[in-house]
């Protein structure tokens, strides 16, 4: 479930293209986060896609045709355009813009486009050449001007044997697209700096030290303040996890090389989330080459990496600065003596020996202290859910910091 799409109703809209059977997996996605699904598909689409398939997936009658009145009176356009929370596009073909831009509603697709008061989000999906043509861009740039979100096409090669431009997002970009549109924007004028993950300090060519921090949390806290209309860049250490949708990422190793990253990204930032799990030793000598296995024990002489939270609390300004504490006891005495030692305004404590909420699992249950004496316990949730929390503990904490 998402707490941004739960019980919302979503309305996705087909127009002709190859790139409908993606939209399927949209759709999935979409009713799986506990969202009402309802499509609509242009007589296009249908030749790329059976309105069956999606019917199957919403458990909802598609909507094909305005002047049918079989499908008006089970589903009439105009109740669905009122209904909607937002209305997604996918793939939206040339001729869709064009006609999108010149206000015509010749289709169900278009109908409802401009029927609806809800949040609309375009997705463009078409041939490179089509997708540059100065008509096309023309279109777009007359949505956008409208205030239609328009979701730009991944670059890679296309159906038709070109390479280029033109490529539909990927469902998973749609999907968080779709949040987007229907987020509170309370972060909005904000710039996030987020690190996640663990830092790798090396022993030598092939070995290092590292920890178990998969940055699923981190990840996390940097989508929900882009969600929620934060400019946000992610300094992250190595993760197998894909760059969130609309975030800036900057790849980092090693605890000084995040350290670095950091402090280059602070000049603009307001709120720094300091999420990563850092090492606080490296290898005092990096042994050249590769070190050779022999019977003889071997010792590892371990030095202090910089404390990268302590340094930003100690220079903070008028930035808000929030720390993570993992833990395996005395959760909050261990957070709030961190909180106070290094001149935080929020830190976010979990303990890391339970299975369900250690490091690599994919929920999360904290505790949130803060420097204005406010504590809350956030239960086990996903970790999506629980960098909403943080976020709203966070906004509490700039309303305090302004009426001081």
């Amino acid at each position: 479930m998402s707490r941004l799409l739960e019980r919302k109703t979503i309305l996705v809209g087909l127009s002709g293209g190859i790139a409908c059977y993606k939209t399927a997996e949209l759709v999935r996605l979409l009713v799986r986060a506990g969202a009402v699904v309802h499509c609509l598909m242009t007589r296009g689409a249908q030749k790329f896609l059976s309105p069956l398939t999606l019917q199957g997936l919403t458990g909802n009658p598609v909507a094909t045709d305005v002047f049918d009145l079989a499908q008006e009176s089970h589903i009439g356009h105009i109740r669905l355009a009122d209904s909607a929370d937002a209305l997604v596009i996918a793939p939206a073909s040339a001729n869709l813009l064009a006609r999108l831009a010149a206000g015509m509603a010749d289709d169900v697709v278009t109908t409802v486009a401009l029927a609806t008061r809800a949040p609309l989000i375009v997705a463009p999906s078409m041939n490179v050449n089509m997708y540059e043509h100065a008509a096309t861009q023309a279109n777009i740039a007359l949505l956008k001007q409208r205030g239609v979100r328009v979701v730009e096409p991944a670059e890679g090669e296309l159906a038709c044997g070109w390479y280029g431009r033109g490529r539909l997002a990927d469902p998973s970009v749609l999907f968080a697209e779709t949040e987007r549109a229907l987020a509170t924007k309370d972060l909005a004028g904000e710039s996030l700096v987020v690190t996640a993950g663990p830092t790798r300090e090396p022993i030598d060519a092939v070995r290092f030290l590292s920890n178990r921090s998969s940055g699923k949390m981190g990840y996390a806290l940097a989508a929900a303040a882009w969600q929620r209309g934060a400019a946000v860049t992610l300094i992250s250490g190595p993760t197998a996890l894909p760059p969130p949708p609309g975030v800036s990422v900057v790849y980092v190793e090693s605890a000084e090389e995040m350290r670095e990253a950091v402090f280059a990204a602070l000049g603009r930032a307001t709120i720094v989330v300091m999420c990563a799990a850092v090492a606080d030793y490296r290898p005092k000598v990096l042994l050249p080459g590769k070190m050779k296995k022999s019977a003889a024990a071997f010792s590892l002489e371990l030095v202090r990496t910089p404390d990268i939270l302590e340094e930003l609390g100690e220079k903070k300004q008028d930035r808000i600065i929030v720390g993570f504490a993992a833990e395996v006891e005395e959760l909050e005495s261990h957070a709030r003596l961190k909180l106070e030692r290094k001149h935080l305004d929020v830190i976010v404590a979990n303990d890391v020996s339970s299975r369900s909420t250690g490091f690599e699992s994919d929920a999360n249950a904290v505790l949130i202290l803060d420097r204005f004496g406010v504590k809350t316990e956030i239960p086990l949730l996903p970790k999506s859910e629980v960098a909403h929390a943080i976020l709203d503990h966070v906004v509490r904490v700039r309303q305090s910091i302004r009426r001081e």
